[in-house]
């Protein structure tokens, strides 16, 4: 299947290519021949991103001349983007298999990605898809107008209520995938005659019960945007948005519960309490934004666009904790019939049990309030049901200030320059807090693992010296408490030089980035490391990039760009365990990158087509992992640093109009992305002052897990002059694997075991998932309506859209997978903590009508 595609593709290719050549001498004045129908509203919409670029200006119009070829743009829509969004997100592929710290994305010319871990935090604006559709795209290493940018691309998303659509829109939809239902309604006026714009948009998306069991869905939205015209020089734009939602979440698993289950979407994190479900694992988020931003047209050439944003509120992400009690996870591996592989009877009747009921394999809610109300104690003179299990929350509250300016001016014809500032400030307040009692009167708030280990000590076992063994009730904060404050400022400036037939830039970025801790609890095992405000970290970077592109003619285009830059290490890769302490990993370094990519893109009436390769170095990364251990019998953190990456391959995609009404798209992404470092291990325990362990990781030429590193899409479109249309695309991954566990590459992992043994072998491995293939449905219709019934005298539409992924049923796609951070080190067996694993959805659907006017 994957040969049959990559034939496919190259075949299209090369055809449409040598039919684009044929036409090429024909002359300018077939530019635009004809559009022959619109298909519906949203191909109307995009109906100028097919077609061809045309240079106008001022010799154009004063009647002369030019041959300047017109540059090529950044904005509209790209085959490969388009794959890689839709088509790629079953097997949760990124884009050149990089991290979501790789790509920028802005709001009305302001960053918001999270300068605590540099991903974007798309939740924020979940279900307002109505009023996002203005984006402005820079692929990999191009120049942008707005910021310097990032090896990824870089995204300006457009939300002044001027920039939206006068329209109406009602929409619904049903599907039965995370949701179940989703209403939604947005109204834009335009903008009257006295430079007033407005929208507004909300949306409700919900489900009791998601595609995965014992998940569900409730979620919000509301946006509002107000512009005001000045004159013809000053717009001034007002934007609040937020999306609180809540969700049940699914938990990952080992093969053996799935196996047992008889359903690759078992999640053991639900249970029936009372007869409905419930589930322990949700999460919340509720983070307002704030919008302000000033346009300035200074003069024809030049303008400055300035931004304010603020961000405040909480998410938070629930589980269960315990103290001195039986783990209540019911994949626990104690509980699995594997724990019993020695006992073949005992194995035998833990398999029938978990196969056949289904309590054993879930949460046993009435178990934990029976174990709560029965548990009479008298603690700081407090008596009463002290809880074994209660429901924590990990919280994050937030209070974000991002600032930017970007001033953009022609200083003549050929060449353009930009510059632009930003500031960014970020302080998180991280702690537990007390969701769910479950039945009893109180937790009391100490360290079971220290008072276990130090029995003799009296304060050891203290999360809080200043409030020892304190009683916590539903709402409470509890077993960490500190806050975060990282600071940055960067400035930028860019040269782009436009020619007849040569386009090139340079861009150069400078930044300081400081972030220091403050601890709100006095640590009994660290007194003297956890309250109070830590060291402060500074580090300065620089960033440089260029590019070059020939313009053949106006269809035609071939570039290079290149990158060097550095970058500040997040503050959770810094410190060994926050939670406890401000101790921080030896050898602070920035991250460095390098970054190289070249191709051809071709712009033409019936065919867009971009070919990329491309090569990238990570170096100096670092991570700090912490997971339970059980040899240690506490919480272990693996600080590791000096990780460094290679990711080189290429990108194709191309749309083809092979009819009148059919269309051909495909896309191909292959590349190989691997550790190319041996990597230096820190381990410490939460209940342990210094190090206990350290030493290399020899994670050398293994694979970069997480991602498709191979993912291929051919589809076929038809668009009726009756305004439906319908699509079929089928997808193949490949080259998945899942992510490694550094401390099984070490020598302590294998110094008594057998070189050349299968047991040694089975430690070193990595595991590669099967190559898989999916077939996706889509189709709409658009109807206007008669007008005797629009509203108001306006175009009024019907407009249905429907779409089926997964048509195949392959409930086998393995969407994400792990090696447990546990090992177990004493059996030297990889089965005692095997991988756990998520599996992508089977056949799913959705069907949505929406009403414009």
């Amino acid at each position: 299947m994957k040969k049959l595609l990559i034939s496919i593709l190259t075949l299209c290719c090369i055809l449409t290519t040598q039919a684009q050549q044929k036409k090429k001498n024909q002359g300018s004045d077939t530019v635009i021949n004809k559009i022959d129908s619109i298909i519906s509203e949203e191909t109307k919409e995009n109906i100028n991103e097919n077609i061809p670029i045309v240079s106008l200006d001022e010799d154009d119009l004063s009647g002369k001349t030019s041959q300047d070829v017109s540059s090529l743009l950044t904005a509209g829509k790209d085959p490969f983007l388009s794959a890689a969004a839709f088509n790629f997100s079953i097997a949760r592929f990124k884009m050149r298999g990089y991290d979501g710290d790789n790509f920028n994305t802005y709001i009305n010319n302001v960053p918001v990605e999270n300068i605590d871990n540099g991903f974007t935090p798309f939740g924020l604006w979940g279900g307002l898809n109505d009023v996002l559709y203005n984006r402005d795209v820079s692929i990999g290493l191009r120049y942008s107008t707005f910021a310097f940018g990032d090896i990824g691309t870089t995204t300006n998303i457009d939300v002044r209520a001027s920039k939206q659509r006068k329209q109406t829109q009602i929409d619904y939809a049903y599907s039965d995938r995370n949701y179940t239902h989703k209403f939604s309604i947005t109204h834009s006026t335009g903008i009257n005659k006295k430079g007033w714009a407005f929208t507004f948009s909300g949306s409700r998306r919900w489900a009791d019960e998601g595609y995965i069991p014992g998940t569900y869905y409730n979620g919000w939205s509301y946006f509002m945007s107000i512009d005001k015209h000045f004159g013809k020089k000053h717009t001034l734009s007002f934007a609040v948005f937020g999306a609180p939602t809540e969700y049940g979440k699914q938990g990952a698993a080992t093969a053996e519960a799935f196996n047992l289950a008889g359903s690759h979407y078992y999640n053991p994190d639900w249970g029936y309490q009372n007869g409905k479900k419930r589930n322990a694992n949700v999460a919340k988020t509720n983070q307002p934004v704030l919008l302000l931003t000033h346009d300035y047209k200074i003069n024809n050439k030049s303008n400055l666009v300035s931004g304010l944003l603020y961000s405040f509120g909480e998410k938070s992400s629930s589980s269960l904790d315990w103290y001195n009690a039986p783990d209540p996870r019911p994949d626990y591996y104690q509980y699995l019939p594997s724990w019993y592989a020695g006992d073949q009877a005992i194995v035998q009747q833990m398999d029938s049990i978990w196969r056949n009921d289904q309590n054993v394999r879930q949460i046993n809610w009435a178990n934990l309030y029976d174990a709560n109300k029965s548990n009479t104690e008298t603690v700081n003179g407090v008596t009463g049901h002290r809880s074994r299990y209660i429901l924590q929350e990990a919280v994050t509250n937030t209070r974000k200030i991002n600032l930017n300016t970007a001033f953009n001016t022609a200083i003549n014809n050929h060449v353009k320059f930009t510059a632009g500032a930003s500031y960014q400030y970020l302080k998180n307040n991280y702690f537990k807090r007390v969701n769910d009692l479950l039945g009893g009167d109180y937790f009391v708030d100490v360290n079971q693992f220290a008072e276990r280990d130090f029995p003799l000590d009296s304060i050891g076992d203290q999360n809080d010296l200043n409030h020892p063994n304190r009683i916590v009730h539903a709402g409470d904060k509890y077993g960490y408490d500190y806050d975060i404050n990282i600071r940055k400022a960067s400035g930028w400036a860019q040269s782009v030089f436009t020619y007849n037939h040569l386009d090139y830039f340079v861009a150069v970025q400078l930044s300081n980035t400081q972030f220091w801790r403050v601890g709100n609890m006095k640590n009994g095992l660290f007194p003297n490391n956890s309250l109070g405000k830590s060291s402060t970290y500074n580090f300065n970077n620089y960033a440089v990039k260029g590019g070059i592109t020939y313009k053949l003619d106006g269809r035609n285009y071939f570039y290079a760009n290149a990158a060097v830059l550095t970058k500040a290490p997040f503050f959770d890769n810094v410190y060994l365990s926050p939670r406890t302490r401000d101790i921080t990993q030896p050898n602070i370094k920035s991250e460095e990158n390098k970054s190289i990519e070249g191709g051809y893109v071709l712009n033409a009436p019936k065919i867009k087509l971009r070919i990329t390769g491309y090569y990238t170095e990570f170096n100096n990364q670092m991570d700090v992992k912490s997971y339970y251990d059980d040899i240690y019998r506490t919480f272990v953190n693996a600080a590791i640093s000096g990780i460094n990456k290679v990711h080189f391959g290429s990108e194709l995609g191309f749309e083809a109009k092979v009819m009148p009404n059919v269309t051909l798209n495909g896309a191909a992404a292959i590349g190989r992305y691997y550790y190319n470092s041996r990597q230096n291990l820190t381990i410490t325990k939460d209940n342990a002052i210094g190090i206990i362990d350290s030493g290399i990781a020899y994670t050398n030429n293994y694979r970069v897990g997480g991602t498709p590193q191979e993912a291929y899409s051919l589809g076929i479109s038809y668009h009726s002059p009756k305004y439906w249309f319908v699509s079929l695309t089928g997808n193949y991954f490949d080259q998945m694997w899942i992510d490694i566990n550094p401390m099984r590459r070490t020598y302590n992992a294998v110094q008594d075991v057998t070189a050349t043994s299968k047991e040694r072998n089975d430690i070193l491995s990595q595991e590669e998932l099967a190559g898989q293939f999916t077939l996706d449905f889509y189709g709409g219709y658009s109807w206007k309506l008669p007008k005797k019934y629009a509203i108001h005298q306006k175009n009024t539409f019907l407009v249905f859209n429907a779409g089926i992924s997964n048509l195949l049923n392959n409930k086998n796609i393995v969407a994400g997978g792990y090696e447990q951070l546990r090992y177990g080190l004493t059996t030297e067996s990889v089965q005692e903590f095997p991988p756990k694993y998520y599996y992508a959805y089977g056949i799913n659907y959705f069907i949505s009508a929406a009403f414009r006017f």
